[in-house]
């Protein structure tokens, strides 16, 4: 019994000449984000993650899999206890993220950091393709065509898309995969995408959870709802509190205490602790779902809106985007509602996947009853003026948004005081610092500042500055051969951005001492981008031209002078 029969409705099949608007759309998404990508990351805005999920990448080329100097600078052992960074520390402590096994193959075929771009743009463009044959399965072309463009306008989707690499970028393909499964009754594929969902990431098995409780509820697939569910339930406590404190202990000293710590008083908790407080607190949860109540309301207004809100009257969205927004709703940083991270495309199929049934006919009225017939809603004149303003407002407002600071060349970083960097100003720039990284060899260690990382990490050992001390393979602690330390854009930047000011003078200090101590000489000096390299004289015409610019810019160093 085919997904068509079970509603009593007759769907005509896929057609191929209904796919060319689909690809123009999608083809016009993949290559302006593409592109968007690439100019952030070759001009030095891709930052931290960019870099450490490329080392984590060309670690396991090596053979070294899933370790990383740069997650290790993040690490409880680092950042609460004190200790040095090592390069042998396993990521997996922090995010479990085995499904980034099955991209090892073709980054291999070109193990730098760009390549993750890429792969994040191509994965991302593919599931909106896959997103129209699952709307086909309940809705003629035309709407179909509608919320595969709605899934391509979303803000969730496009700010996690021009941004840095990273896991949840997976998430889109293998829902709407899993989804498309289970309409067709292929069960050993949607077997196959169980697994690799939970492998995404330790948190990725809510979305999937949410997918297993629509299957119950809906009677379509009780038991098998009920497996996913004690599935997805069982691997996120077995994983958080088994298997990753085998590698380190930060899932339970910092991550869960960052996100989730108002539930409890105790120095570490483990998931399981963080869900007793839940359930023994439900005031204080109750208050953390609906504030801050503005940016709450104004989060889940942008995950409605390309979908024209149809979502807000849709059961099925409810119940499987539910769980991924309550676990971002009940967290006490605000990052998590920020539709520009990582964190919004979670939220993403489950609202799609609501919206075809609902134009399929679903309501609340018959989610529990689905095999009674449904009459299709039309998609009239009226409607699809609605839809095209909501996606209009969408996409116009992400572009806004400025994601991820990836049309810094359009949209000034702030106006009050006045922060922009022209794109011929930056490219220039971008030339003068891939001179200089140029002479870093590719075996050495280094520290770097944010936005250099991601270019330098296709290496072992490497940190973040003002961090020179790391842990070897030999177990030996030492400073880093190389320090590269971009002071002009910490200089541009420090009027809008309280840290950028404040690295500013940390890294003057850092410089100067190492000067003093005659532990690194200046091998190059471009427009306020310094290269030091350890135990080596400093080239004098180099050395002259940091003094005068450190002089330059001592106005700038006085704001942060104790009265």
């Amino acid at each position: 019994m085919t997904a068509n029969v079970e509603q009593g409705r007759n769907i005509t099949p896929l057609q191929a000449n209904e796919w060319k608007p689909l690809l123009m759309v999608g083809g016009f998404f993949l290559m302006v984000c593409m592109v968007l990508v690439l100019h952030r990351h070759f001009t030095f805005y891709s930052s931290y993650d960019q870099g450490i999920f490329n080392q984590v990448m060309w670690n396991g080329v090596q053979g070294n899999f899933f370790q990383s100097s740069l997650s290790s600078q993040l690490s409880t052992n680092v950042v609460h206890a004190g200790e040095v960074p090592e390069v042998s520390y396993h990521r997996l402590g922090q995010h479990f993220t085995p499904a980034l096994l099955f991209w090892l193959p073709f980054y291999s075929l070109f193990p730098q950091a760009a390549t993750l771009s890429v792969l994040l743009v191509t994965v991302i463009s593919a599931a909106g393709l896959v997103l129209y044959v699952l709307a086909r399965q309940y809705l003629e072309p035309t709407p179909a065509r509608w919320i595969t463009f709605s899934y391509y306008g979303a803000h969730a989707v496009i700010g996690p898309t021009l941004c840095n690499f990273h896991d949840n970028f997976q998430l889109p393909l293998f829902m709407f995969t899993l989804l498309l499964a289970m309409e067709k009754r292929w069960w050993w594929l949607f077997a196959l995408m169980c697994p690799l969902i939970l492998a995404i990431r330790e948190d990725t098995g809510i979305a999937l959870f949410g997918v297993g409780m629509y299957m119950i509820l809906s009677r379509r697939f009780p038991r098998i709802g009920a497996i996913v569910c004690v599935l997805s339930f069982g691997y996120i406590l077995a994983l958080t509190n088994l298997i990753m404190p085998l590698f380190s202990d930060d899932i339970s000293k910092r991550f869960m205490l960052e996100q989730f710590g108002q539930y409890t008083e105790a120095e570490e908790a483990s998931t399981l602790d963080i869900i007793g407080g839940m359930l023994m607190n439900p005031g204080k949860l109750a208050i953390e779902l609906f504030t801050p109540f503005s940016l709450t309301i104004r989060y889940i207004i942008a995950q409605w809106l390309p979908l024209a809100f149809v979502p807000v009257v849709a059961p099925t969205s409810w119940v499987i985007a539910g769980f991924p927004l309550l676990k971002l709703l009940s967290g006490q940083t605000t990052s998590l509602l920020s539709i520009n991270v990582r964190y919004a495309i979670a939220l993403v199929p489950g609202l799609c996947y609501g919206t075809i049934l609902w134009w399929s006919g679903e309501g609340f009225n018959n989610f529990f009853q689905p095999k009674k017939p449904r009459k299709p809603r039309s998609l009239t004149r009226f409607w699809k003026r609605v839809w095209a303003i909501c996606l209009s407002t969408s996409i116009f407002l992400a572009i806004a948004a400025n994601p991820n600071r990836t049309l810094y060349f359009i949209v000034p970083d702030a106006v009050e005081p006045w922060v922009y960097v022209s794109p011929l100003q930056q490219w220039q720039r971008s030339r003068e610092i891939y001179e200089i990284i140029g002479q870093i060899p590719d075996d050495a260690s280094v520290a770097a500042t944010t936005y250099i990382i991601p270019h330098l990490s296709s290496r072992r050992e490497i940190i973040r500055s003002p961090f020179v001390f790391i842990r070897g393979d030999n177990g030996q602690v030492e400073t880093v051969d190389y320090l590269v330390v971009d002071l002009w854009r910490l200089v541009r930047y420090q009027p809008a951005f309280d840290d950028d000011l404040e690295l500013l003078k940390i890294h003057v200090g850092l410089i100067n001492h190492l000067l003093v101590t005659s532990q690194y000489g200046v091998t190059e000096f471009i427009n306020g981008v310094i290269l030091m390299q350890k135990g080596v004289n400093s080239v004098p015409q180099e050395l002259q031209q940091w003094q005068e610019y450190e002089q330059s810019i001592q106005p700038i160093l006085n704001q942060l002078q104790v009265p």
